[in-house]
């Protein structure tokens, strides 16, 4: 068993020295978006049976693979084009989806009805294995079945006996991951969308999402940003927020600067606006709006708004039911995306995203 440390190994020695084993019929521990996962290739089927006899895995209980694209994908499993629009809005991200399999990949992983769990990742490093692999590897969690997730190598390690860590070719150790849930997990294989997992991203329909707590609702703003960044390159990103106060509008800002590394974000309540510069070559400024505070539409002639409206700018505006003075503009000159924040208990929000 081999460890080789992220920080201290570049990028290309990892996946070189992962796709070697891989190849050869390996067991690989390696980070994902999520936690740390067990890879092995898809198309093995010793490397499976490794995989299953690691894992304690009862016989029959599918295991979910990573591809790197929807053309990777199409490859191993059956996507309708009604499904397709769908996964198009949520993917890469932490999404598991269930589908009907084209079995060109090892049966072992399929479940009895012939199904197969695929992921599209957000995580840089494994995107580049799937790359430089050409090909499905699987996407569970680095546990012994019944156990919890881990987020840091010396933690498994200490909970494994040395017959499991005589199974294990390669470990890859990027750290002490953030504290994810698994993946949600999604049945498209019925008429009505089934949710088998709630993960950190809480799917209620291809437009809706629900959040529990100030954490998630920030989770789900990094999440709606990552899936809209490419449009940076080409014009400005607008964020319409509508909601009552308290919903967390400002915590949705929050996960979306998060996500370009600013932890300083703060409701402009009194100031309406604020400008936070990003250190990203393709994205350049944050502004955040509160437009609370405005009750004549000329108030926004002082405000310079056209002037931010630029590729790589991202303009995200609170009580954007007031924004209807400079609607047209912003439509003319950006990419709108209207999120309606709503109550639906005391803990719990409905957040929903149209594009």
């Amino acid at each position: 068993m081999e460890i080789i440390k992220v920080k201290l190994t570049g990028q290309s020695e990892v996946i070189k020295k992962s796709v070697k084993v891989l190849k050869e019929g390996g067991l690989v521990l390696f980070p994902s978006d999520t936690v740390y996962g067990l890879l092995v290739d898809a198309r093995n089927q010793k490397a499976v049976e490794k995989l299953i006899l690691f894992k304690n895995r009862p016989p029959g209980k599918p295991i979910s693979v990573f591809v790197a694209d929807f053309d990777m994908m199409k490859d191993y499993v059956y996507i309708s084009k009604k499904n397709l629009n769908l996964l198009n809005q949520i993917l890469p991200g932490q999404f598991t989806i269930i589908l009907n399999s084209k079995h060109n990949n090892d049966k072992l992983l399929e479940s009895e009805k012939g199904t197969l769990g695929v992921r599209i990742p957000d995580y840089q490093l494994i995107k580049l294995l799937l790359i430089e692999f050409a090909s499905p590897i699987t996407a569970t969690s680095a546990n012994l079945s019944g156990r919890p997730p881990h987020y840091n190598i010396s933690a498994l390690l200490n909970e494994l006996p040395k017959t499991k860590k005589d199974l294990i070719d390669l470990i890859v150790d990027a750290g002490k991951l953030p504290r994810n849930k698994p993946s949600t997990v999604l049945d498209l294989t019925a008429v009505k969308i089934k949710i088998i997992r709630q993960g950190d991203i809480i799917f209620q329909n291809s437009q809706t999402f629900i959040t529990k707590s100030p954490l998630q609702t920030q989770k789900i703003g990094r999440f709606v940003l990552e899936k809209n960044q490419q449009i940076l390159q080409k014009k400005p990103l607008v964020f319409i927020i509508e909601g009552e106060l308290g919903v967390g509008k400002t915590e949705l800002v929050k996960g979306m600067a998060g996500f370009l590394g600013i932890d300083n974000i703060i409701s402009p309540t009194y100031v309406i606006y604020y400008e936070y510069k990003i250190s990203n070559k393709n994205i350049k400024n944050i502004y955040h709006f509160d437009l609370y505070q405005i009750e004549d539409s000329k108030e926004f002639n002082y405000l310079g708004i056209e002037s931010y409206l630029k590729p790589g700018n991202i303009l995200c505006f609170e009580w954007g039911e007031k924004s209807g003075e400079i609607y047209d503009l912003l439509k003319s000159k950006g990419e709108v995306i209207h999120i309606n924040m709503e109550y639906i208990s005391e803990k719990e929000r409905a957040i929903k995203i149209n594009l």
